[in-house]
């Protein structure tokens, strides 16, 4: 359960379903479900928005319940004064009597105030079709367009127009979080190192095996760990390569940008085979029928033992190394720094901006050139990390060839 202040506001709850699934609702401070925004929530169900987006809404929503009952709004009466008084009120969380005076740090960043706005604007354009007439003044329509570039369809927007948000939340964008070549190696040696003498493996495969994967292929956490063994094609005198496929997944992680198929270097795939090998030896073949439909990452020391590895126990994960690691890495980084990492690599080794694009899932290349605009132009990243080393061995087009040329 997530609460927003206090014993008994708005908040958002979440529901454990029949068949074991989780999704999640807003509860009013009568502690039952607030109607208009449970049928919008289940509108995002029915339409296959992800667990993760649902939260999110809710958590929005909640918050925005709390401050139409602080300020004694009702939610069909709001006008958009009121949308500019919540973005107040959740910079702020200054109540109806209250004015602040002097500056204080913010309750959200900026980022969080978007997202929160857009969900409730999102919202309200759903309810557009019941009547609820603020909503549609939330946008406008306008034509042309600023700025150089120009989408593909422009000149059919400049005869009907598009919608722009009224209520918008200006940001300063700032450039994504990355993780040095030197970092990687760090936090991925600290989990398990190759020991010469030995001739094998120290630590965990399995962790170091993650941190590997989400380097070189740019995976978001969920991708990775939904991957199942039949999605590794590991190499067989070819380029090894693995598939991101949608499915239904146990910890309901999914493929967020469909499916899309990545080669992968000899190294990463050497290392997936020990993995394998390791868990042979644990036995995880044996406890299934089909361990080619296993997850790739499973439970090694808890119970239930050879099931799908649980975000959170990655996280858990991540807070052990960043206490290892102090001093060494940042402090605040996450799984995702991972993903940056690989976009800034692949644009600072020339990788062209589609082929990058492809490889992140992203649905529209604009999205990789708003995102890591700052990549080209930033000598910084060029002085302080040796990205070519880095992607050497890293295949980035989907015809096999390497970041070098052909293998």
């Amino acid at each position: 359960m997530t609460t927003i202040t206090g014993a008994a506001e708005c908040r958002a709850q979440r529901v454990v379903l029949p068949g074991g699934g989780r999704t999640w609702t807003v509860v009013g401070r009568d502690h039952l479900p607030v109607s208009p925004a449970e049928e919008y929530l289940e509108y995002l169900r029915v339409q296959r928005n992800s667990p993760n987006t649902v939260k999110s809404y809710a958590r929005a929503l909640a918050l925005w319940w709390e401050y139409l009952e602080q300020f004694g709004i009702g939610w069909e009466a709001v006008t958009l004064d009121g949308f500019g008084g919540f973005l107040t009120w959740l910079r702020t969380g200054d109540g109806p009597q209250v004015t602040s005076i002097g500056p204080r740090a913010p309750r959200f960043a900026e980022s969080t105030v978007a997202v929160r706005l857009r969900a409730v604007t999102s919202f309200y354009d759903y309810h557009l079709l019941n009547g609820v007439t603020v909503a549609a003044s939330l946008h406008q329509v306008v034509h042309g367009r600023g700025g150089a570039y120009k989408p593909l369809l422009e000149h059919i927007a400049r005869r009907t127009g598009r919608h722009r948000s009224v209520i918008r939340v200006r940001r300063r964008r700032t450039a994504p979080p990355v993780l040095t070549p030197g970092q990687v190696d760090l936090i991925c040696d600290a989990c398990a190192s190759w020991d010469e003498d030995a001739r094998q493996w120290r630590g965990s495969v399995r962790n170091r095996l993650l941190w590997s994967l989400l380097a070189e292929a740019g995976l978001r956490l969920g991708e990775a760990l939904g991957l199942q063994h039949r999605d590794w094609h590991t190499g067989r005198g070819d380029t090894p390569f693995i598939e991101i496929v949608p499915r239904d997944h146990p910890h309901e992680v999914r493929a967020k940008s469909g499916y899309r198929r990545l080669f992968v270097s000899d190294d990463l795939d050497r290392l997936y085979g020990e993995h394998v090998w390791q868990l042979c030896e644990a036995g995880a073949d044996l406890a299934t029928d089909d361990f080619d439909s296993t997850c790739v990452f499973v439970n090694l020391d808890r119970e239930p033992r050879f099931q799908p590895w649980q975000p959170d126990s990655v996280y858990d994960l991540v807070d052990r190394l960043r206490r290892d690691l102090a001093g060494q890495v940042p402090g605040g980084w996450t799984p995702h720094w991972f993903r940056h990492s690989h976009a800034t690599a692949l644009l600072l080794s020339g990788v062209p901006d589609h082929v990058v694009s492809r490889r992140l899932g992203h649905a529209d290349v604009q999205t990789t050139l708003n995102t890591y605009a700052h990549v080209t132009d930033d000598a910084e990243l060029r002085a302080v990390a040796d990205w070519a080393k880095l992607t050497a061995g890293w295949r980035a087009a989907l015809d096999g060839t390497s970041l070098t040329g052909p293998r």
